[in-house]
């Protein structure tokens, strides 16, 4: 098999095109929670707070400037978006959820074994 066709076959497998497709909505959705905590709701957070923002908040210890507030702004950001991605899964997970399968018959040498056993307990 060629180097391309091996690549092609490598490409085109379900999972790969799976994977590929997920990276894409979560990076599309990354940006929606990412807009949702910077625009609506750390806005709110900060008017709550008395009309503090975070990101402001820095210290200088001789020239160089230690930007603490923006860390601090940047760890509530993930934490907001880490709630809201975990709520998405258990939503859709709770959508998702399926009738449990119907346990498989068992294949026919186990059915003749169990059969030729239950015979001998017979005797």
């Amino acid at each position: 098999m060629s180097m391309l066709q091996e690549f092609k076959s490598f490409a085109m497998k379900g999972n790969v095109v799976d994977l590929a497709v997920g990276v894409i909505i979560g990076a599309a959705f990354g940006k929606i929670v990412a807009s949702l905590v910077e625009d609506v709701i750390m806005p709110l957070v900060g008017t709550l707070l008395g009309g503090v923002n975070f990101s402001g908040l820095a210290v200088t210890v001789g020239s160089a400037t230690r930007k603490y507030g923006k860390f601090i702004q940047t760890c509530l950001d993930f934490l907001i978006i880490a709630w809201a991605i975990f709520i998405a899964v258990k939503l859709i997970n709770r959508m998702r959820k399926e009738e449990p399968a119907a346990p498989a018959a068992p294949p026919k040498q186990e059915a003749l074994l169990e059969e030729i056993r239950d015979l001998l307990k017979k005797r």
